[in-house]
């Protein structure tokens, strides 16, 4: 069973390295899921020396005003024989025997993070005692709860350390550890109060009362340590701390542990519960109880860290890999995104992927709307029609049809045909589609638009024969000479050459409607394919490290992110690796 400790200091050491402190984050959090024992209490509640107590040493910071001001994970690792030594995370290969250079370093390091504000910061410092004086065990030493503000921290300071303790307490897997003193009223302790607030049924909250021995003559704290004051589900424990004179006199924590358990064997009041009262009885009760609720939770913890890999693993997926640091890898890299790119174009024009829809729908909606919207009465006029029929006549009026008058109406109005024929890419990627990709399309939709106006300049260079064999034959109009050239003809006759040349233009719209989408998928659709990105290619194989390195210059904040992704898969591996081998030990 102390594996299982020892498994959760490791998750928690792993945690803070990788920058996971349960705080509110767009990544999924390990720490919040492991149990854990958060020491609660008020500034003068005792709540340190409780926590020296079970140590057996004194190495906390002391003075006045709010001195612990980040949380210390507290990890004790019971040794079989040899010197008892401390451990910083921040500092691995440094060993402390000197327990005051401990309370130097542990301010010390405060400062570094919080500056000398006197500022709190829920950024955790990790300590790690090795004693044969301790048993397996993880305490999280909070900042002590308090109702005013000292010279130099801000008037939000009360309210901030309520929030920090709430935020580490109110999670389901936190193990609360209330500290009160005995030598005030309980209903004003702010240990239980908060305690109260996040876990009304007691059912994770455990009680200490500190001070017994300062209480009032003719007073004691019975009906609180046999749970008829305030009753939570696990019993109340009661302990003795050095007071401060023992403190200035630098007196022996083994010898105050001795004292503490002699003062409940003697005491008439407390004899009959001094089997389970003491700092070392408190020790012992939490490493059981912490060791259950780490076996309890094992099952859940290898869910959610399946889950939570199998989401960063699709996330980091989805960003791709990072950056190659040398100029091959860098080219490499341009290659396959490319290929990639190329291959999902490809997929939307053949109907692999949605889009390719969109360029039917042009050639059988757009393209035919557009053809309909021109406006060919305005050539065809009565004005426009006589006008261009006796400029054409010149001064020989025509003898049968007027052929040149035809042929000028018709060219006119297929002229107007040269603009909706231009037809434009419309992309269907949801991605923003690469320059050298667009300049690529672009050089096609220009190939297009070349070869579509030469099918509208070939209509107008050459008008079907059959055309004109169905006219009709106007001799007798065309014949008579002793008309006058402005009123040779009628309104009727000039109605019927503009619904002829209409008949006509007509006739050729619905045959480019048929043309122009062919040359568009010659000069464009099937080009995209073959060719999108081969002058892009081309181009590669000449550019130099740098400029290979500004193609891959990707979005800071997607940098920033898959890091963190990286980092959390790393830890949630770690974690992994961890509970397989204490469950396979088993």
């Amino acid at each position: 069973m102390e594996n299982l400790i020892t498994l959760v200091n490791k998750l928690q050491r792993a945690c803070t390295a990788l920058g996971d402190h349960g705080e509110e984050s767009a990544l999924p959090t390990l720490w919040d899921s492991l149990p854990a024992i958060a020491v609660v209490g008020g500034q003068s509640s005792g709540k340190s020396s409780v926590l020296e107590s079970i140590v057996g040493k004194d190495f906390l910071p002391r003075g006045s005003g709010i001195v612990t001001r980040r949380p210390l994970v507290l990890q004790l690792h019971r040794i079989e024989e040899g010197r008892e030594y401390a451990e910083f995370m921040h500092l691995p290969r440094k060993r402390f025997t000197d327990f005051a250079a401990v309370r130097k370093e542990i301010s010390d390091e405060t400062d570094r993070e919080t500056g000398r504000s006197k500022q709190i910061s829920s950024v955790p410092i990790h300590l790690s005692i090795f004693s044969p004086n301790v048993v397996n065990l993880t305490l999280i030493d909070l900042p002590g709860l308090t109702k005013v503000a000292v010279d130099g921290q801000s008037e939000n300071i009360v309210q901030d350390i309520e929030n920090m303790v709430r935020a580490f307490i109110e999670k389901p897997n936190c193990i609360i550890l209330a500290v009160s003193p005995a030598n005030q009223d309980l209903a004003t302790s702010d240990a239980i109060k908060i305690s109260r607030e996040v876990d009304p049924k007691g059912e994770r909250t455990w009680g200490v009362l500190t001070k017994i021995d300062l209480m009032d003559k003719g007073t004691d704290a019975v009906d609180i340590l046999e749970g008829k004051s305030y009753r939570l589900q696990f019993p109340w424990i009661g302990v003795v701390n050095r007071s401060q004179a023992d403190i200035n006199k630098s007196v022996d924590m083994i010898a105050a542990r001795k004292r503490e358990r002699e003062y409940f064997a003697n005491s008439p009041e407390y004899k009959h519960l001094a089997h389970r009262m003491g700092s070392e009885y408190l020790g012992k009760m939490l490493s059981k109880h912490l060791e259950t609720v780490i076996k309890s939770r094992i099952p859940g913890l290898q869910s959610l860290i399946s889950k939570s890999i199998s989401e960063l693993e699709s996330e980091l997926s989805r960003l791709g890999k990072p950056v190659a640091a040398d100029a091959g890898g860098k080219l490499y890299m341009i290659m396959e995104i490319c290929r990639i790119f190329d291959g999902i174009y490809k997929e939307h024009l053949d109907g692999i992927r949605p889009g390719g829809d969109k360029i039917y729908s042009v050639f059988d909606n757009q393209l035919p709307a557009a053809l309909k919207r021109l406006q060919f009465d305005k050539q065809l006029s009565m004005e426009n029609v006589r006008k261009l029929i006796t400029e054409a006549d010149g001064y020989q009026p025509h003898l049968i049809a007027p052929e040149q008058g035809y042929r000028r109406l018709i060219e006119s109005s297929l002229v107007t045909i040269r603009g909706p024929a231009e037809l434009k890419q419309y992309p269907t990627l949801r991605v923003e589609v690469s320059n050298a990709a667009c300049e690529s399309l672009d050089r096609m939709r220009d190939e297009s638009k070349k070869a579509t106006l030469k099918l509208v300049d070939m209509e107008c260079s050459y008008l079907t024969v059959d055309f004109f064999r169905k006219l009709p034959q106007d001799i007798e109009k065309g014949g008579n000479p002793t008309h006058s050239i402005f009123d040779r003809y009628n309104d009727s006759y000039l109605r019927r050459i503009g619904t002829t040349v209409l008949s006509y233009v007509n006739m050729v719209c619905g045959s480019l409607r048929n043309s122009i989408p062919k040359s568009v998928v010659f000069c464009q659709v099937r080009e995209a394919k073959r060719s999108l990105l081969d002058y892009f290619f081309a181009e590669l194989g000449t550019k130099e490290a740098k400029q290979l390195a500004k193609l891959l210059d990707e979005d800071p904040a997607v940098m920033e992110r898959r890091t963190s992704l990286a980092k959390r898969l790393e830890l949630y591996r770690s974690a992994q690796a961890e509970i397989d081998a204490v469950a396979w030990a088993k």
